[in-house]
């Protein structure tokens, strides 16, 4: 995968709750935050996606790009984050308590159910 000269958030430009996420994101950002959102049908959304392992290309998940590794599902929420201002850095830790396998079921049901409830 080719080093970015920052990190990628590729979201789905089709999905509502993905889009307001991306706008959260966006008005909270630190000054430091080296962060692109993208969508993954962009252009430079579909490049990247095609530089990505097979099974990583098969997921329908937010994908975070962060210093050449990949994070999807909740571990790339939860690593988001790290790009906003310290009152919400200060929540990052105490993301981690709740177990993986919680976390992305709790994922996988708000991802299975946001086009429905969440229109663009």
């Amino acid at each position: 995968m080719t080093s970015q000269r920052y990190d990628v958030l590729l979201i789905d430009g089709h999905c509502g709750l993905c889009s307001r996420l991306g706008t959260f994101l966006t008005k909270r950002f630190s000054k430091s935050a080296n962060l692109k959102i993208i969508a993954q049908d962009e252009d430079e959304g579909i490049q990247i996606i095609s530089e990505l392992p097979e099974h990583i290309k098969q997921i329908d998940s937010v994908i975070l790009i962060r210093k050449d590794i990949v994070y999807y599902y909740s571990s790339a929420g939860i690593r988001c984050l790290l790009y906003l201002k310290w009152w919400w850095k200060i929540l990052y830790p105490f993301a981690w308590i709740v177990p993986l396998p919680i976390r992305n079921l709790v994922y996988r049901v708000v991802s299975k159910n946001r086009k429905r409830f969440f229109k663009n």
